[in-house]
C-alpha cells in the first residue's frame, strides 16, 4: 500500500513536498516513481530513484524538482521547487513494475 500526503495549493513560484509512505518489506529495493496527470491530459511520468538512489527527470522538472528516499521508513518523496501553473496536476506515486499505485494528491499552481 502506497499513501500520500503533501498536496496543496500554491503560488507560482511557490514550493511543495510530497511524501509516499510504502507499507512492505521490500520497499528498500524497489525503484519508485513519482506521475502527475492533469485535467484532459494523460498520466506521464514526472521522476524515479532506484534503490540505489539513482534518478531521472522528466526534462519539463529538471533542476526544480528533487526525488528522494528513506528507506529507513519506507518513504519517498518529491520537492518541488519554482513550481509553475503547468505542473497543476494529481500527482501519484508508484512503486515500479508491480501494480502499486497511491489514491493521489492533488497539486494546484495559481498564477
Amino acid at each position: 500500500q502506497l499513501v500520500e500526503s503533501g498536496g496543496g495549493l500554491v503560488q507560482a513560484g511557490g514550493s511543495l513536498r510530497l511524501s509516499c509512505a510504502a507499507s512492505t518489506s521490500i520497499f528498500s529495493i524497489m525503484t519508485m516513481a513519482w506521475y502527475r496527470q492533469a485535467p484532459g491530459k494523460t498520466r506521464e511520468l514526472v521522476a524515479t530513484i532506484t534503490g540505489s538512489h539513482d534518478t531521472i527527470y522528466k526534462d519539463s522538472v529538471k533542476g526544480r524538482f528533487t526525488i528522494s528516499r528513506d528507506n529507513a521508513k519506507n518513504t519517498v518523496y518529491l520537492q518541488m521547487n519554482s513550481l509553475k501553473a503547468e505542473d497543476t496536476a494529481v500527482y501519484y506515486c508508484r512503486m515500479e513494475q508491480t501494480i502499486y499505485w497511491g489514491q493521489g494528491t492533488q497539486v494546484t499552481v495559481s498564477s
